[in-house]
């Protein structure tokens, strides 16, 4: 990295640690972890899960809740207010360059959401070995790298959002449209879909799986839950057309690719358009 990009990032993450909302995400994160160990979560079993990999299933899940609709509120305004702002201008008049800008922001967002997800769940990993529980390494990386790769998603597609929208009213209404429908596609317009139109069920449980959110989420089950009993029968579907370990890369590969492509976009249209 250059030290233009590398100065736009350390000027975005102080930024954002001066910022309430920051503190309020993070000890949020770090309270929960608190009250699970509290409330002695570790020592109920789920399907053969006690301990620590109770408490990791329990933290992704609420995880999948809180960081979608947290990365899209807090990044969605990024670029559009500081065109609003005239802060964009400014920092464009200076020998700084469009994609220094953007992926300064994009990498200083990154940082800011990421870091306080990942030292919550090392803090339970290491609060686990005080205290004398098995730690699951294998899985505490890979839950690690879902969490990573679904923050990177939703923050691709609020950078392209902040670029292409034309008020930060526009950017906060289009991230909460696409975050319910996201969330609303997991379940309830997939079952309506199915039972309205008799569609082959394969062909909506395939189209389910091109939603980032539902991916995530079944990554994450069958790391816990290896045949996915608690999804029931579709997890014949799954498991019967591709392989735990297969489906597992597709759950790390996909969401960042998609997200890639939305960060790109989203640079090209920042780049290539009048955004001052």
């Amino acid at each position: 990295m250059n030290n233009t990009l590398i100065q736009i990032l350390k000027t975005d993450i102080k930024e954002n640690l001066r910022s309430k909302s920051f503190w309020v995400y993070s000890l949020l994160l770090g309270g929960f972890v608190a009250v699970m160990f509290a409330t002695g979560i570790t020592e109920s079993q789920v399907v053969g899960f006690v301990g620590l990999s109770r408490l990791m299933i329990t933290f992704i899940q609420v995880s999948m809740v809180i960081l979608p609709i947290y990365v899209l509120i807090s990044t969605v305004r990024s670029v559009v207010g500081d065109r609003e702002n005239g802060v964009l201008e400014y920092q464009l008049s200076l020998p700084i360059s469009f994609s220094n800008y953007y992926w300064g922001k994009f990498l200083g967002r990154f940082f800011v959401i990421y870091i306080p997800v990942f030292i919550a769940f090392l803090g339970a990993a290491i609060w686990g070995l005080i205290i004398n529980l098995d730690v699951p390494w294998d899985l505490f990386f890979l839950y690690s790298a879902l969490l990573a790769v679904m923050v990177f998603f939703f923050l691709g597609l609020s950078m392209f959002l902040s670029s292409v929208t034309k008020s930060q009213e526009m950017a906060l209404s289009s991230a909460f449209i696409i975050w319910l429908f996201l969330v609303a596609f997991m379940d309830i317009l997939l079952i309506g879909m199915m039972l309205k139109m008799r569609v082959n069920p394969e062909m909506v449980i395939g189209a389910s799986l091109l939603n980032p959110l539902q991916v995530f989420r079944t990554g994450s089950l069958i790391l816990f839950d290896p045949k996915l009993t608690v999804m029931g029968p579709v997890s014949y579907f799954i498991l019967d057309t591709v392989s735990r370990t297969t489906f597992i890369i597709y759950a790390l590969a996909y969401p960042f690719i998609t997200g890639l492509i939305f960060t790109v976009w989203g640079k090209r249209y920042f780049k290539n358009h009048d955004v001052v």
